[in-house]
């Protein structure tokens, strides 16, 4: 099960995926922290260096480029500086969109400021998109299906994917593979997806948590029969990932890597899944190079990805 099959370079090349998703702004200020402020016992942070980077669902579209297959990233963006500023990441990354504009939404940014290789402060600006504008997406999405190999849904309980059920609906109605990277505690919204992609907290809060591992695969398979999905893939971090689905059950360990950060190792193991389907690899064939993927990219500051080369060379 451990054994990871590459396609050539070629047959990623021409596979395609649809992310669709809440797509975030990632900014950091990098400082220095000399001394304690006189106003309140915080520390005080000069600020020497910013970065911006895709995050969310455009962090994940980002990851599937990244490994040479094809990424068209479907949002709902605000009429903002972030807005255009995530435009211009997207762009320059080779990421193709499909962005709908909802002028009373703020898209979404978080903001950390770093200290001496310490994080020691977010802050997040957001507030939840317009329902019209979001069922006007649908129309875009059933038009975008045809090109693209997977549909992958990157849900970040900011609002942007309130229509998913229809959208799964869609997806399935023309074949397409589904994968969910799941949020809340409410997983019904995502019935009939082809597989969903929670981390132990995640799957905890939904089905309870567990003494055993036949407790665990009792009540993953329960919840895969329940929401009529292929299979559930449990992301498990140290423990590595085990799949459920209608064959049982499959496991494999965590890749032995030093552990710098793990920001958006979630997106990176989706989007290898996503875009191995999109290829015409299987559930079973796919995990593992999703596994080594998630393993490579731990290994990186902040939200990374990871390259076709880093992965199969």
């Amino acid at each position: 099960m451990s054994e990871v099959t590459a396609p050539s370079r070629a047959r990623i090349a021409a596979a395609r995926v649809l992310v669709v998703g809440d797509a975030m702004l990632d900014r950091y200020w990098f400082g220095a922290v000399e001394r304690i402020s006189p106003e309140a016992p915080v520390p005080v942070v000069r600020i020497e260096r910013e970065e911006e980077r895709l995050g969310g669902a455009a962090n994940v579209a980002f990851n599937v480029h990244a490994l040479g297959a094809g990424a068209t990233l479907l949002t709902v963006v605000g009429a903002d500086e972030a807005a255009r500023t995530l435009q211009a990441l997207l762009a320059s990354a080779g990421v193709a969109t499909l962005l709908g504009t909802d002028p009373k939404l703020r898209t979404v940014v978080k903001l950390r400021v770093i200290g001496r290789s310490q994080q020691l402060l977010r802050v997040d600006f957001e507030n939840q998109p317009d329902h019209e504008v979001l069922a006007g997406m649908l129309d875009s999405l059933e038009q975008a299906l045809p090109a693209h190999g997977a549909v992958l849904f990157s849900d970040y309980g900011k609002g942007g994917l309130a229509h998913i059920a229809r959208m799964i609906a869609l997806a399935r109605g023309q074949q397409r593979p589904v994968l969910v990277d799941p949020k809340g505690s409410d997983f019904s919204r995502y019935a009939g997806a082809t597989v969903i992609t929670p981390n132990r907290a995640e799957l905890a809060q939904v089905v309870g948590a567990w003494s055993s591992e036949a407790q665990l695969s009792e009540r993953a398979q329960n919840l895969r029969a329940s929401l009529q999905l292929d299979a559930v893939l449990l992301t498990r971090s140290e423990e590595g990932m085990s799949l459920f689905d209608a064959e049982g059950h499959a496991h494999v360990p965590a890749l032995a890597r030093e552990v710098f950060d793990v920001t958006g190792a979630g997106d990176t193991v989706i989007a290898t899944l996503a875009a191995m389907l999109a290829c015409g690899q299987t559930l079973r064939e796919a995990l593992p190079v999703a596994n080594r993927a998630g393993g490579i990219v731990v290994g990186k500051f902040g939200t990374a990805s990871v390259s076709y080369e880093e992965l199969f060379e």
